[in-house]
């Protein structure tokens, strides 16, 4: 009788067994952080397919496995959700010539002197014709005396373009606007500025907001798709190497059509998603360039979303401040665009399906975009689009109950804050580089880079913030960039978080990024990236049982 029932036991859980395979690989003695508030730390998952299927102890996982399920032995080593970049500018480089930067930090930066001196020497050792990309910081960016005509006559055959690394704002050389198609009869796009020498129509070399990205996007979109390509397929392997399986791209570096042939062609084996920056021209927004391109350009891309760049940043002082900037009686920043065009913006996003990203970094632009918020659709309505400040450096305290109403999500980008002018007290933006205050807020929050890529030096930075007070600690810093950069593409059912049901994205890393000392940091790499259940890097074989 003992043994009819034993089988009959066996009978009646086989169809339980069927219906749920053996996993494909389970990892086992780590420690492995899911991003999850209500179990964040477990020793072992297992997968299936491209979906994890269960999170536990050893013992609980190990128990799953069959006879073809390959193991793998974490020693102790630890896990992450792969890392989500919310934020970037992709490809990264130029597509010709030669670049070069200085030593000296950025804030100040090289002085005018400097720069020309490297120029003198740069266009001797280079041939005629070659362009020169420099990058300089705030000293020559706002030196009126470092602009077009001091250039032409230090480089008159090679076209130059002097930028800061924060990309507003950049000086040419005649060379270089002729070739980028600005004459001195070019009007001014909207959202942007051609500086013109006082008393005279002509252009003197500065570029400001809109006026520089349509004429770089113009180059650049003569240039060939193989150079792309390769850019492309370049920064894939580097954020592999680094444990990012997913990038949020801010697409305006490009036309549409152009973008979607190199990321044909590319095919990253990372989730993209291509989030389309419209250009403008002197009658408005270029909205129609990205209508009817397909949504899905190859397996792991989706292009969705419309960004705009509603002002500049403190920096060069273009960010618009609810108090003067110091120096600068009156001064208090600019819009890019007039308000009734950010109305417009805000209320094709109430009709459409495309998410809405705003380039929100001074108080008073927060201030009127969640004033403009609140005139066109109640909370409720709001808190279903999910709304994007990219940076939100000025989502201050007082405008962080409506934020949190509205349902705004803040995509905060830490390398910025290591420049002492956006941190140290009494400087001239005196922003409150919020973090942890939107976490306290219950304001959704995300992490991308917008600069170096490396997730692991973002962390740092974002830990270790000049006011203590607003410093991620370790588990939040991953968190954000994990589960909050997949909330703010409305992702967070499929990635994010390492529990059962979600995608199998994660990275096995070199050190445990939640005990090393922080300057050591920088140093992790992954060991072993995974998308989507596939192996996509590995520094070296993971330990098998």
């Amino acid at each position: 009788m003992r043994r009819m029932l034993m089988v009959a036991a066996v009978l009646l859980a086989w169809p339980a067994l069927a219906q749920n395979p053996a996993p494909d690989l389970v990892l086992t003695g780590g420690k492995v952080f899911t991003a999850d508030d209500a179990r964040p730390f477990v020793e072992a998952l297992a997968i299936r397919g491209d979906r994890i299927v269960a999170v536990g102890s050893s013992a609980e996982i190990s128990r799953l496995a069959g006879l073809r399920t390959r193991r793998v032995n974490l020693r102790g080593r630890t896990v992450v959700p792969g890392f989500n970049d919310a934020h970037d500018h992709l490809p990264h480089g130029n597509a010709t010539g030669y670049a070069f930067r200085f030593d000296a930090p950025l804030e100040p930066g090289p002085s005018a002197r400097q720069i020309l001196d490297s120029l003198r020497v740069l266009v001797k050792q280079l041939p005629s014709g070659t362009w020169l990309w420099g990058e300089i910081g705030l000293t020559g960016l706002l030196d009126a005396n470092l602009r077009r005509e001091v250039l032409d006559q230090v480089a008159p055959r090679h076209p130059v373009m002097l930028a800061p690394p924060w990309g507003h704002g950049a000086i040419l050389n005649s060379k270089a606007l002729q070739l980028m198609g600005i004459d001195d009869q070019a009007p001014d796009p909207i959202g942007g500025h051609f500086e013109r020498v006082p008393g005279s129509q002509k252009v003197s070399g500065m570029l400001s907001e809109y006026a520089k990205w349509n004429a770089q996007r113009t180059f650049d979109g003569q240039q060939p798709n193989e150079v792309w390509v390769a850019l492309m397929q370049q920064y894939g392997a580097e954020a592999l190497r680094y444990g990012i399986t997913s990038v949020q791209n801010m697409a305006g570096g490009l036309p549409a059509a152009q973008t979607m042939q190199v990321l044909r062609a590319a095919q990253l084996p990372l989730r993209l998603r291509v989030m389309p920056m419209p250009m403008t021209t002197t009658r408005g927004l270029l909205r129609r360039e990205w209508v009817g391109v397909d949504p899905h350009p190859t397996p792991l891309t989706t292009v969705s979303g419309r960004k705009y760049i509603l002002d500049a940043t403190p920096l060069e002082g273009g960010a618009l401040m609810r108090r003067a900037y110091p120096g600068r009686p009156g001064w208090h920043g600019q819009l890019n665009f007039p308000v009734d065009t950010v109305r417009k913006m805000l209320r094709e996003a109430l009709t459409s399906t495309e998410p809405l990203m705003l380039h929100v970094s001074g108080d008073s632009t927060a201030s009127l975009v969640l004033k403009l918020m609140s005139e066109l659709a109640d909370d409720a309505t709001w808190r279903t689009k999910r709304v994007r400040f990219e940076h939100g450096d000025g989502v201050a305290a007082d405008l962080q109950p409506k934020a949190k109403a509205l349902g705004v999500v803040v995509v905060q980008n830490p390398s910025h804050y290591i420049n002492p002018a956006l941190t140290n007290p009494g400087e001239k933006s005196r922003f409150v580089a919020p973090f942890r205050s939107l976490l306290a807020a219950g304001i959704p929050f995300a992490l991308g880079s917008d600069g170096p890529v490396n997730p692991f030096l973002n962390i740092m930075f974002a830990t270790t913030l000049a006011d203590p007070k607003e410093a991620l600690t370790r588990e939040q810093a991953v968190q954000a960039y994990t589960a909050g950069s997949a909330y703010a593409e409305f992702a967070e059912k499929e990635k994010g978080t390492l529990m059962p049901g979600k995608l199998a994205d994660l990275a096995v890393l070199s050190q445990d990024v939640f005990t090393v000392p922080t300057p050591a940091l920088p140093a992790t790499v992954s060991e072993l990236t995974m998308v989507g259940g596939k192996v996509v890097y590995e520094a070296k074989p993971v330990s098998k049982r």
